[in-house]
């Protein structure tokens, strides 16, 4: 186990966080096509466990996108490294992230898909970090609100590590290794 983490959010809470998620997702879009686009690489545990607890008719696709880099903070620059594969004209799109952090990404990716006309676009994070916030973005669904800390476990990750993490820790980066 890494140095300098505290357990935050264990896997049963996470779980029943999700559900709820779900149970939301499926209350707004009932009667409707949704399709959930994953942010890659953090979000795809919370997709997976998100797709299974949602059970209107969807399609799932992904984008993959950077501001973090190696570093604990955006940078503010959000790069583009995969595109989605599906057309969002006309579509109900739901994007899945797994952390609100500075708002950078999520507004950036929310403007880059909103110009491809989809029928509606919402977001849905599992984590909102409000102490980093630099936009006024704001998610449409959240799983779990804090207030400051970085965090790892559940497809979150310091440096490429932890991601595996059936739970959510608070991690401090100059104790971890």
């Amino acid at each position: 186990m890494l140095q300098g983490m505290e357990k935050l959010y264990d896997h049963n809470f996470i779980a029943r966080q999700v559900r709820r998620l779900g149970e939301e997702i499926d209350r707004d879009f009932a009667g409707r096509d949704l399709l959930l686009v994953g942010v890659l690489k953090g979000a795809f545990i919370f997709f997976a466990d998100l797709v299974r607890a949602v059970s209107v008719p969807m399609q799932v696709d992904f984008v993959r996108l950077a501001s973090y880099g190696l570093h604990t903070q955006s940078s503010g620059l959000v790069e583009f490294r995969k595109d989605m594969e599906l057309s969002v004209a006309g579509r109900h799109l739901l994007i899945v992230d797994d952390i609100l952090d500075s708002g950078y990404t999520l507004e950036a990716l929310c403007e880059h898909l909103g110009g491809r006309g989809p029928a509606s676009l919402k977001t849905c994070v599992l984590l909102d970090k409000r102490e980093g916030r630099q936009t006024a973005f704001e998610a449409d669904y959240v799983g779990i609100s804090l207030e400051r800390g970085f965090v790892v476990g559940y497809g979150l990750d310091f440096q490429e590590s932890c991601r595996n993490l059936a739970d959510i820790y608070l991690c401090d980066p100059e104790r971890s290794i």
